[in-house]
């Protein structure tokens, strides 16, 4: 049981790393909103995957989802500029529409497809322990944690070699545009790590706990952090405080694990605005008393 707690935890902590420094990324370019459509309609590329090729093959699923997650961002886009719509009512109506054809898909195909949308949305990180890769007599750990590993390293390898693009791009779009910056490519490049990050998190721990840690650490991060890297490191550190409190609390009450964890991240989020607000009123406090000191 103890060994099991270990790759709960160790999975659900790559999961928060993974989604805090692609989340960070989207709250700068105000593209939350986005990274929640994703993570839904990746259920459509997840179903047509295993239709296609007939199996649950991670890279056939890993492929499906990214090119279904890369025609949300775009289809989206399209119908913001071509139907004049909103920025959000356009990802609304893409990801909604995908997400309702994956749920029929299971629907129709419930007696093939051995996947189930409660589980998609839920997840069950407690069964990843029960599925190990075994190569020979040896079992090298749970194949959830192989994969978001993979993918949490692939986003680290990316950030750290594109940072300064990456900030170049979220912080000043038209300077980007105006040093030849191909800001298209970069854009379709966070799509693609969002895509393989939801799709890689999914089965594990499901899509409202992936949305929770996109948004929420990185949310929590933007309220004080000065710089994208410090902002980056603070996302991370709540992650992992909200994954680590979070499994104590469902430990403790019996609780759903994905469930709590989410729960700890709008606490956090809570928590961070009332220190902030508490903070602008000891200020404001200490300026108007050394305002009157002096005028006296």
């Amino acid at each position: 049981m103890i060994m099991g707690d270990f790759w709960i935890l160790a999975t659900a902590s790559l999961v928060g790393v993974s989604t805090a420094l692609v989340g960070v990324l989207l709250i700068l370019r105000r593209m939350s909103l986005l990274g929640d459509a994703i993570s839904h309609s990746v259920l459509l590329g997840i179903v047509l995957a295993y239709l296609i090729s007939g199996s649950r093959s991670v890279i056939a699923m890993m492929i499906g989802a990214t090119l279904i997650g890369l025609m949300t961002a775009w289809l989206s886009n399209s119908l913001h500029r071509l139907g004049k719509l909103q920025t959000d009512a356009s990802i609304g109506i893409i990801f909604t529409w995908f997400f309702a054809m994956g749920v029929i898909l299971i629907s129709v195909y419930a007696g093939q497809v051995d996947l189930d949308q409660d589980c998609v949305l839920y997840g069950e990180i407690t069964m990843v322990p029960f599925d190990m890769v075994i190569m020979g007599e040896k079992m090298l750990g749970p194949r959830a944690l192989w994969l978001i590993g993979g993918v949490t390293l692939l986003n680290l390898l990316v950030v750290v070699v594109a940072f300064e693009r990456f900030r170049l791009v979220s912080y000043h779009p038209l300077l980007a545009l105006t040093l030849g910056v191909n800001v298209t490519f970069w854009h379709y490049l966070l799509m693609t790590l969002v895509s393989l990050t939801t799709v890689a998190s999914f089965e594990a721990v499901g899509a409202i706990l992936v949305v929770a840690l996109l948004v929420i650490p990185a949310s929590s991060a933007y309220l004080w952090a000065r710089s994208l890297k410090q902002m980056m490191w603070a996302a991370v550190g709540y992650a992992q405080s909200a994954v680590l409190l979070g499994y104590a609390l469902a430990a403790w009450l019996d609780l759903a694990i994905a469930a709590a964890i989410a729960t700890l991240t709008g606490l956090q989020l809570l928590l961070t605005i009332a220190v902030m607000q508490w903070r602008q009123w000891w200020r404001r406090r200490v300026s108007f008393r050394d305002r009157d000191a002096y005028t006296r």
